[in-house]
């Protein structure tokens, strides 16, 4: 059964620095693409970037987009945000995903096309 558990958050003040990370286990993980969102209080939960299998194709939303970096090492089994630059609206728990798919396979923002979900990782920024 595949599994993920992030790891990563915490407190920062404004234009602080945090590395999540998240391991598959469970799974090959080179057969995943894989995501990150994020929830805020009151808020629904929201796609922030999302990784290729071959880690090729990157993608961010227009909000964190040149502050925050996905990558992925297929040893390792493991997937990172590094999240530069942060604001108090990134306040949240940030979940990552994972779908099974072929290579070819069109991204997606999608949170129902991701069936395998982290149980979160809790990022607070104070202005």
């Amino acid at each position: 059964q595949v599994q993920l558990v992030e790891s990563g958050g915490g407190f920062v003040q404004a234009g602080g620095s945090l590395r999540l990370s998240c391991k598959l286990s469970g799974g090959t993980f080179s057969y995943y693409a894989l995501a990150w969102f994020r929830q805020a209080p009151g808020k629904e939960r929201e796609f922030v970037s999302q990784i290729s299998r071959s880690g090729g194709y990157k993608d961010y939303s227009d909000s964190v987009k040149g502050r925050f970096t996905i990558s992925r090492d297929n040893g390792a089994k493991t997937t990172f945000l590094q999240v530069d630059n942060l604001k108090p609206e990134d306040t949240g728990v940030y979940y990552c995903a994972a779908r099974r798919t072929i290579l070819t396979a069109p991204p997606t923002r999608d949170d129902r096309e991701y069936s395998y979900w982290g149980q979160g990782t809790q990022v607070t920024v104070s202005a």
